[in-house]
């Protein structure tokens, strides 16, 4: 039996080197350092190790005192979406709320704002953008997180966002290819299918990675979806056919293919995240992204001596493995340049949100507001009803959302309440006693108890204002109806100054 290798030979840098895993704390553990001497070439970073931009920053220049061009890559989409402000909610609508303006210098100038503020921490490669076509109003992941259901809409606001992410130095990581959109299953739970025709995939999927490739993405992240169409036993990420016939092959695309979280139960729970790991490099992705759930030192090593076995084995080729490896230093190398003089930590102040500026302008311009014949704008605090639909895995439920804290800013006194699928009417009406209600919902269409509360709340009280913070798909209802297409903090305030009447004209 052959022993794995834990020194710092080529073979073991280079399963270190495709490796992107997380941590706990808000300092790099002495584990994860160590690592990074012995090879380890990315990190990942989530709501967990963010306590402040200073505090970020101050992170981020630790890891490259190990490794000057470490990539250090956060999943930051903004909107619903967000570590860096995973405690307050994003300055930055999402990707629903720019298609839904459909201005792209618009998406380019958010995407720009939100690569500098990034690139400040010291953050270089963002897993963003969304390019799935969400052409299934019921899927349960993807929903505001992509600009929406029109192909071409979706292409340009993808290339936007990549051109202006770049522009400030971090690299893009467009996802999730070939296109997570027309699913019904959350794939962090379970394998999705998506049984459509090629003639489609090539018509409606592929359209925004194209674009994306166009726009010189430094990066794809791979789906955990499978697709018959292309490969009938293997999700995209373990896909030869997928990753190296279509992407690589057919599409030209010659950047750095980044997986999904392999922690995810649509392989976790399936192929196990070792074999899953080999499986994934041999179909052709350079980078293995772990860590959303697993985060330690046996999960790094258990993946690199699950890679170098497997080349010793012959079921990876040592080549393929020092190709992915030899992707992700390249993509290292260019985020390096990209830094140039400016060093991070510099600018890197708390409370240096720039949601006032262009992020509050572009929730601003995605509302769509339909008054109601019943409409009487508020003059007195509300009461505020919140229908909490359970968050997705992508989102969490650590990130505040809603419009109370806004309005009550705005409108002191402003009460609040949560409600779920137990709660029933006559408990938002006790509630709200003689005060205005204004109901808050989020992808009414979705949740058939929420739209049943809704019905029986405006039946006794039609002076109620809705505001649907989800994908607008419900008939607009109510005295006064706001869709803000996302839950970002700085999408609740836009809508709070409609219900307060203070809207900038």
């Amino acid at each position: 039996m052959t022993t794995i290798t834990t020194g710092t030979d080529t073979l073991t840098r280079d399963a270190l080197a495709v490796l992107q895993p997380g941590f706990t704390g808000t300092t790099p553990p002495d584990w994860l350092l160590r690592r990074i001497g012995e090879g380890l070439a990315s990190v990942g970073l989530f709501g967990r190790n963010i306590a402040s931009a200073p505090q970020l920053a101050a992170l981020t220049a630790r890891l490259r005192e190990e490794r000057d061009d470490i990539l250090v890559a956060i999943d930051e989409e903004g909107g619903d979406v967000t570590r860096l402000e995973v405690r307050s909610g994003s300055s930055f609508p999402g990707n629903l709320a720019l298609g839904a303006v459909d201005d792209p210098e618009l998406t380019r100038a958010v995407a720009h704002e939100l690569g500098r503020r990034l690139a400040e921490c010291g953050v270089n490669l963002n897993w963003a953008p969304s390019a799935d076509v969400n052409s299934n109003p019921d899927n349960p992941v993807i929903g505001v997180r992509s600009f929406g259901a029109d192909t071409a809409l979706v292409a340009r606001h993808t290339a936007a966002y990549i051109e202006g992410l770049q522009a400030a130095g971090v690299a893009a990581c467009t996802k999730h290819f070939p296109g997570h959109g027309d699913t019904a299953v959350d794939s962090h739970h379970a394998l999705p299918r998506i049984d459509v025709d090629l003639e489609t995939l090539h018509a409606r999927e592929l359209v925004p990675f194209r674009a994306a490739i166009a726009a010189g993405s430094k990066s794809v992240m791979s789906a955990h979806i499978l697709l018959p169409a292309l490969d009938r036993e293997r999700p995209a990420t373990l896909s030869p056919q997928i990753l190296t016939g279509l992407l690589r092959q057919e599409l030209g695309y010659e950047g750095l293919i980044v997986t999904d979280g392999m922690e995810m139960q649509a392989i976790a729970s399936t192929y196990g995240i070792e074999r899953g790991s080999v499986l994934a490099v041999a179909a052709g992705a350079d980078a293995i992204c772990v860590g959303g759930g697993l985060c330690d030192e046996q999960t790094v090593l258990r993946l690199r001596d699950a890679l170098v076995a497997a080349v010793r084995a012959g079921d990876l080729p040592e080549e393929r493995l020092a190709d992915a490896a030899a992707r992700v230093r390249a993509l290292a190398a260019w985020t390096r340049q990209a830094r140039g003089a400016s060093e991070p930590g510099a600018a890197a102040q708390e409370g240096t949100a720039p949601g006032t500026g262009i992020g509050l302008t572009a929730a601003r311009r995605a509302l769509k507001v339909t008054p109601g014949a019943e409409y009487r704008p508020l003059t007195s605090a509300p009461y505020v009803a919140a229908f909490t639909p359970v968050a997705n895995i992508a989102v969490g439920d650590e990130t505040p959302w809603g419009i109370a804290a806004e309005l009550a800013a705005l409108l002191p006194g402003t009460g609040t309440g949560t409600y779920d699928a137990t709660a029933s009417v006559d408990a938002v009406l006790a509630a709200a006693g003689e005060r205005r209600i204004v109901a808050v919902v989020r992808d009414v269409h979705r949740h058939p108890w929420m739209a049943a509360a809704l019905d029986g709340l405006l039946a006794v009280r039609a002076d109620t204002v809705v505001v649907e913070m989800g994908v607008p798909r419900a008939e607009p209802r109510g005295a006064l109806h706001i869709a803000t297409h996302g839950a970002a903090r700085v999408c609740g305030r836009a809508a709070a100054e409609v219900v307060a009447g203070t809207a900038p004209r």
